[in-house]
């Protein structure tokens, strides 16, 4: 059964879902992680603080303050994989980071989330629509910029491992991702 929250950011959540540490080495995800998920959401793509693209050659897309103060209170902070759709586009990979970005010192909780995909341009003001299907690790402070960027290629890594598993697959077919009057982004 979904539960629904109204909102530009209409957020559903349903079954809970275990995950496995990765290679062993990540803690066991917290309750908060897993209650959630799966969890669908949904809002507009706004400008972020320009690091994704620029600093660290991982273009994000960020949602507003609105739509993160409307996920679950409890959920984990960390990284998160699952499937985004930017309108009625195609259906993508990603992982996403909920959190404040210790490495940056955010003094804001924010949601970001990379579509491991090459979108030909920009899509702000764009509706972004993501299932967050499972949990890769808590957030984590890093010494260097190359050490944060090691890491986020490994979270995609392991993201893409994951969401080719028949479970994580079906719930790319949801009808979550049929929006109503879209239009395809970029051709995508």
């Amino acid at each position: 059964m979904r539960r629904t929250v109204a909102a530009a950011a209409a957020g559903f959540g349903l079954r809970h879902r275990a995950a496995r540490p990765r290679h062993g080495l990540a803690p066991v995800p917290t309750a908060g992680a897993m209650r959630h998920l799966p969890y669908f959401c949904r809002g507009e793509v706004v400008r972020g603080f320009g690091r994704g693209s620029k600093e660290l050659g991982i273009p994000t897309a960020n949602f507003s303050e609105q739509v993160v103060e409307s996920f679950p209170s409890d959920i984990s902070t960390g990284i998160y994989y699952g499937w985004a759709c930017v309108g009625n586009g195609d259906v993508h990979k990603m992982v996403l980071s909920i959190g404040w970005n210790p490495y940056y010192k955010n003094v804001k909780k924010s949601v970001e989330t990379h579509i491991i995909h090459t979108f030909k341009e920009d899509f702000y003001g764009e509706i972004l629509s993501i299932a967050i299907v499972g949990y890769i690790r808590p957030e984590k402070n890093f010494d260097s910029l190359d050490e944060l960027i090691s890491e986020i290629q490994e979270d995609i890594a392991e993201a893409k491992r994951k969401l080719d598993l028949p479970e994580h697959l079906k719930l790319k077919e949801d009808n979550f991702f049929k929006m109503l009057g879209g239009t395809i982004v970029n051709g995508h």
